[in-house]
């Protein structure tokens, strides 16, 4: 890319995941974007966080024990962030994977950009529209709207 003479070229790349067939596209597009410039790359997931809902003295009586719950989070991140690095081995990028638990995932994928020091997010959406985009909000409209790091959006 150019920009007033000044070459520009991506180091390292964010790609937030979700597992879903929309969030797989999108790595392909960050690994190949990758390989070109010659970046690294970091698959990121958030589950969401541990969390109790109680109301007064009510107490749920099906709670998943917080040890439990952890377990299955990791392992998800796991499975979810092992197709980043297959991918990303496979084309010849290096690639991390990071996850952290949030109730804000959009917060969580700037900070890692952030911890992480990338130059770029590369993050699906799901393009819901009307009144779903509304109630559901979006993860991505969120990032790009707070991130001081460029988001290229696939979709």
């Amino acid at each position: 890319m150019n920009l007033k003479g000044k070459r520009i070229m991506y180091k390292h790349i964010l790609i937030p995941v979700d597992g879903s067939p929309l969030s797989r596209k999108a790595v392909r597009e960050a690994i190949g974007l990758a390989r070109t410039c010659g970046a690294r790359v970091t698959g990121f997931f958030s589950p969401p966080e541990y969390e109790v809902l109680m109301y007064g003295e009510y107490f749920p009586p099906n709670l998943m024990p917080r040890e439990e719950y952890d377990e299955r989070a990791a392992s998800r991140a796991e499975k979810i962030l092992s197709s980043v690095r297959k991918e990303a081995e496979a084309a010849g990028v290096a690639c991390n994977t990071l996850f952290t638990p949030s109730r804000m995932p959009w917060e969580a994928i700037i900070a890692a950009a952030k911890k992480k020091r990338c130059d770029l997010i590369v993050m699906a959406s799901h393009g819901r529209k009307g009144l779903a985009g509304v109630l559901l909000g979006s993860e991505t409209t969120k990032v790009l709207t707070h991130s001081r790091v460029p988001v290229l959006v696939v979709r």
